[in-house]
């Protein structure tokens, strides 16, 4: 029997995840779903952003699904020590389950493309991945420091770890259309040299698809003027995470995105968006990216491709039903929730 974390976390972590599990016991009744602290809510419980009953929790388990973690700006969490605070717990769960590869579908979807702030003629059929790498980079390299008037961080990347992420990259792009676009700074930053040279010759082994190698820049400004020339994007962690919340405009929300984490047995999946305690327990959140990114678990972790394929179509269809209010609508979580559960 599948076992699957459940990780509410913080601000509307548990509204969303709440929605997204209602979802799972519809078409995957036989899962076992264990809820257990993370972020600041697990600070308060037990001290520890990432404690060692959640850790332990996560042996063995096919999947975990993930809300949202941190608060306001003027949170109290935001003054702790950093090891302390709700986004190291984050950190921390990444680095324990080894995932190094995040993946993060953009889908403007028919018949909603004027939800996106694009016009439609640009925001129509576009379909791609952002291959992110998740465990290197600025975010995790051990060389960094900060003084009164200075500070520093590396962003520092290996060639085992370039290709293990590529290996994602390009396996992906084989089953879409077969476009691969590194996207790197080779023009400026040694590293990402060494990250351009890995790539390309990790391409000889995937005949079928065409690699592109393109600056960040020219990506950010390209993925809001003409996205539908990419299909699957792969960068590293720092570029990655800029970008692909850039991406997240094209469907009109960043409510709308998913993503998946994944590396060794265990993957992580959650939505793209912050935990916005500024809506928290008001009820108005917008659960289709955790909805989707449950669709992301049953299809990548427990292979049940049929019933990912019955929620993102009954996603689809209750957004152009009733739409939330980031999206222009009136729907409540639970109104959208009810919808997609018509849907199925």
């Amino acid at each position: 029997m599948a076992r699957v974390v459940v990780l509410p976390g913080d601000g509307i972590g548990p509204e969303v995840v709440g929605a997204a599990l209602q979802v799972l016991r519809e078409v995957a009744p036989d899962v076992t779903l264990e809820e257990h602290p993370i972020g600041g809510a697990a600070f308060e419980a037990a001290g520890d952003p990432f404690p060692p009953g959640t850790r332990d929790a996560l042996a063995g388990a096919d999947a975990a699904l993930l809300g949202t973690v941190g608060g306001a700006p003027d949170s109290a969490w935001n003054h702790l020590p950093r090891p302390q605070r709700p986004e190291s717990g984050l950190l921390r769960l990444r680095q324990h389950l080894g995932v190094f590869a995040n993946l993060r579908p953009v889908q403007v979807m028919p018949g909603l493309e004027h939800l996106s702030p694009l016009r439609p003629e640009i925001a129509a059929g576009v379909d791609l991945l952002i291959v992110r790498e998740l465990l290197g980079g600025a975010y995790f390299d051990p060389r960094r420091g900060r003084g009164e008037d200075a500070a520093f961080n590396t962003i520092g990347y290996s060639r085992a770890e370039i290709e293990r992420v590529g290996e994602h990259a390009f396996r992906a792009a084989q089953e879409r259309r077969g476009v691969l676009t590194s996207v790197d700074k080779a023009n400026v930053l040694e590293v990402s040299e060494l990250w351009r040279d890995t790539v390309t010759a990790q391409a000889q082994a995937y005949p079928r698809v065409t690699l592109n190698h393109e600056y960040v820049d020219s990506v950010a400004t390209l993925l809001v003027t003409r996205p539908q020339r990419y299909d699957v994007l792969l960068t590293e962690n720092l570029f990655g995470d800029i970008l692909s919340d850039l991406a997240a405009v094209l469907p009109g929300s960043l409510g709308l995105m998913p993503s998946a984490s994944l590396g060794a047995r265990t993957g992580l999946y959650e939505p793209v968006h912050g935990s916005a305690p500024d809506i928290a327990g008001q009820g108005v959140a917008n659960p289709a990216g955790t909805i989707l990114s449950a669709a992301l678990l049953l299809r990548y972790s427990l292979g049940r491709g049929s019933e990912a394929d019955r929620v993102e179509a009954a996603v689809r269809t209750a957004l152009a039903a009733v739409p939330t209010r980031d999206l222009g609508g009136t729907a409540t979580t639970a109104e959208l929730t009810a919808a997609v559960l018509r849907a199925l």
